[in-house]
């Protein structure tokens, strides 16, 4: 894991409480794929030190053992008959971490490692070999490093330089895509949640090549983030729009997140005249926004994350000095970052 940036969301959280409650009575065989793949975030620890540190500071970390105490947390619960927080509940995707243990689902930690990066059990080994026993990261060859990134990534590694899909893990979380829990839970509709903010603040861990120091992204890298994190957004929108049964909080939440993520996208696009944001936008114009349409708006949000990953793969940042001015300020990050 390069820690370019991350996660939110993306990245991390490791806390042992009450064993009593933390396993679902699920059987192997309904065990999600994710939480079969799932090491947890203590199989990064000896490499990632500083990381871990990192993360033992952050709300993601702390959601493990806060999380079950709040009073709004617990109300929620309770308006969607969810007896504990932590036992297969709509909660776990995206509050909590879990592996199997004994053919069941145990949450060992909250928004973690392979929150942001994906379930490690299949690229781990590969992760962690710089070319064979006894070689260390230092002395791996240019050319071992090229086949173990790819490699990894084949196995379903979500490495920081891959963009698109490490910030999805955000949004996906980030705009709460359930309609249930915020009509009859009385759930936020989403966080006010931008890639550039909230990475670059207390989630923030840059501290692999380095680890006396934690700075923040290059600019390039901003800009990249702030463009396709309002695609995500905008893209986000629209899936939740698209599973939208009711005229009623949930949808106007979406309809408003979509409105604002498209005006936001329009002020890049004044400012790049660039084809492929150009094209974000007029995609928007073929959505039909209404409660039950939920092919047609999938389609737009798909053909949103197409382009998308095209933009990510295409540019680096550097033909972007335009929307300098529209980057968040250092003083707007979401907390503190990590100090080593």
């Amino acid at each position: 894991m390069m820690k370019t940036f991350i996660k939110l969301m993306c990245s991390f959280f490791l806390f042992t409480v009450l064993n009593i409650g933390l396993f679902s009575s699920a059987s192997a065989e309904e065990l999600s794929a994710a939480t079969k793949a799932t090491l947890g975030p203590k199989s990064c620890a000896n490499c990632h030190k500083s990381s871990i540190r990192a993360w033992k500071g952050t709300h993601h970390f702390k959601t493990f053992k806060n999380l079950p105490k709040k009073k709004e947390a617990k109300a929620i619960a309770k308006k969607m008959g969810i007896k504990r927080m932590k036992n297969k509940s709509d909660c776990l995707d995206c509050h909590f971490t879990s592996k199997p243990k004994k053919n069941k689902t145990k949450v060992v930690a909250g928004i973690s490692c392979e929150s942001c990066h994906g379930p490690a059990r299949e690229w781990m080994d590969i992760h962690g070999d710089f070319g064979g026993k006894g070689v260390k990261v230092n002395d791996e060859t240019p050319e071992h490093k090229i086949t173990r990134y790819a490699e990894a990534e084949k196995n379903g590694m979500i490495r920081p330089s891959n963009l698109y899909n490490v910030a999805k893990n955000c949004y996906s979380c980030h705009t709460v895509p359930n309609e249930k829990l915020v009509n009859v839970g009385g759930h936020a509709a989403g966080s006010e949640f931008e890639l550039v903010q909230w990475s670059q603040g207390e989630v923030r861990h840059n501290v692999w090549y380095d680890e006396k120091v934690n700075n923040a992204s290059p600019t390039n890298r901003l800009r990249m983030m702030y463009i396709i994190g309002k695609a995500l957004d905008l893209e986000y929108a629209l899936r939740g729009l698209a599973n939208a049964t009711e005229d009623q909080a949930y949808f106007k939440a979406m309809v408003e997140r979509q409105q604002k993520a498209l005006t936001d996208l329009k002020k890049i696009a004044d400012s790049l005249q660039t084809a492929e944001i150009k094209a974000l936008v007029a995609a928007v114009n073929t959505a039909d926004i209404k409660i039950n349409n939920s092919a047609a708006l999938t389609a737009v949000a798909d053909k949103i994350s197409g382009i998308s990953q095209g933009i990510a793969k295409q540019y680096d940042g550097s033909q972007f000095a335009a929307i300098d001015t529209l980057l968040p300020a250092a003083s707007s990050y979401k907390g503190n970052a990590f100090q080593p």
